[in-house]
């Protein structure tokens, strides 16, 4: 069971590079809603690791002490707009920015 980590700032994504195949780290804010990490993406779909997640959904996440494995999609503000509002709102309270794409990954272990 995933407990609140609101006192940590980053989490650390690992995407699969969709050219390479090489592991691609970044340090990214993040917040947490229904057992389920939400990321967001300043410049939407032409961040490196967007295009990454977009070829290979399968991820690795580090937060404090904790590893896993996950998978991340994008969240359609259209077709979702209650979700990628409460998201915003989260990452708003937490860093006072809530600029962009958000990104779900829902741990898979």
């Amino acid at each position: 069971m995933m407990r609140e980590r609101t006192d940590l700032q980053y989490l650390y994504l690992t995407t699969t590079g969709r050219r390479t195949g090489l592991p691609r780290e970044i340090e990214i804010w993040f917040t947490e809603r229904d057992r389920r990490f939400y990321i967001i993406a300043e410049h939407g779909e032409r961040a490196n690791w967007v295009r990454n997640i977009r070829a290979n959904p399968q991820v690795q996440v580090r937060v404090g002490e904790l590893r896993l494995n996950g998978t991340a999609r994008l969240v359609d503000g259209e077709r979702e707009p209650g979700l990628a509002s409460a998201v915003k709102a989260l990452s708003d309270a937490k860093y006072g920015w809530s600029d962009g794409l958000v990104v779900e990954i829902s741990p898979s272990d």
